[in-house]
Order: structure tokens, then C-alpha cells, then sequence
């Protein structure tokens, strides 16, 4: 597979445009949309979460599919309202990235990306809330706010609380002292 750039995700995002003649809605999360943010770190795959009518459904994963296959790309359809309880207001903060045919293209909520993070925790996953912090991307005071607002519902996402928690004042730690 193919790394994912902002060069051929584009690419991809038209190409699929021009080959998928219904109507569509992605948004782009994780390393992918950070990809688009100028984010510096390399991704492997492109996580999304697609809105589609259900009759159509069917022909837009095979397009989908194909395309990837042909672009050696790997792409993960992501349930991220099953990962992470998502912060009121997460679909009005989303990004545009642009129309390709029929398809509107959308960086998902950048709050909800950067909670995600925090949740796994991994070293890679907060030097991305890092650089996202740092280009004005997101607030840290929101997202703390965002942060306090979902917690108390992390375990129905099969978070746990304290670790989730830790993970976040690990954020803090790297952001006060850079």
C-alpha cells in the first residue's frame, strides 16, 4: 500500500468524483484529514465515515473499493461514534475539503479527531493533538471543555475513564511545556 499524501488523496477524492455518479457525503478523519491539514507525519490509510443513500450504498463501496485498489490505497470505513462519544455541536465543525462530482468532502470535526487521539494515547496520536494545537487548528481550552463533556460517557465507547484522563494531562504536560 501506498502511503497517503495530500497530492494523492486529492487525487483520489476526484477520481472517485468523476467515477461515482451519486450523490455522497465523506468525511475524512484521523492521519488522512490531517494529511490535508499539513500535518507532517506520514499516514498509512484514509479512515472515513461515508453518508449515503442506502440504495446506493452498494455501487458506491465497489467504486470505492476498485479505486483503491487500483491507487493502492487503504482505506477503513470508521464508526466513530462507536469509538468515541462524540462532543455536541462534532457535525457543525466540520471542514470542507470540496465537492468532487456529486461527492461533498469533509474533514470531520477536528475536536472529535483530537479526542479520539487523546483516547488512544499513543505518543504518535498526541503529537497530533500537538500539531493541531499548534496551528490554530483547535483551542486548548475548548477542547478541555469538549474533553470534561464526554468523559463521564467514555466507558459506553469501551474508554476507560482514568485512562482517558491520564492520557489528557499527558497532552497538557507536552503542550505547557513547549
Amino acid at each position: 500500500m501506498e502511503p497517503v499524501t495530500a497530492v494523492n488523496l486529492k487525487s483520489f477524492l476526484q477520481r472517485l468524483g468523476e467515477r461515482y455518479s451519486g450523490v455522497a457525503t465523506i468525511y475524512l478523519l484521523g492521519g488522512s484529514a490531517l494529511c490535508l491539514l499539513g500535518s507532517p507525519r506520514v499516514t498509512q490509510d484514509v479512515d472515513y465515515i461515508v453518508e449515503v443513500a442506502p440504495e446506493s450504498a452498494a455501487r458506491f463501496r465497489v467504486v470505492l473499493a476498485e479505486l483503491a485498489a487500483e491507487m493502492r490505497l487503504d482505506l477503513e470505513d470508521v464508526p466513530l461514534a462507536e469509538f468515541i462519544p462524540l462532543p455536541p455541536g462534532a457535525r457543525e465543525r466540520r471542514r470542507a475539503v470540496g465537492r468532487f462530482g456529486q461527492l461533498e468532502v469533509y474533514i470531520f470535526d477536528p475536536y472529535s479527531i483530537a479526542l479520539s487521539k487523546i483516547a488512544r494515547g499513543f505518543e504518535a496520536d498526541l503529537e497530533d493533538v500537538v500539531f493541531m494545537l499548534r496551528e490554530h487548528l483547535i483551542e486548548f481550552d475548548e477542547l478541555e471543555r469538549l474533553f470534561e463533556q464526554i468523559l463521564p460517557k467514555a466507558p459506553e465507547a469501551d474508554i476507560a475513564p482514568q485512562e482517558f484522563q491520564a492520557y489528557f494531562e499527558e497532552l497538557r504536560r507536552q503542550v505547557t511545556k513547549s
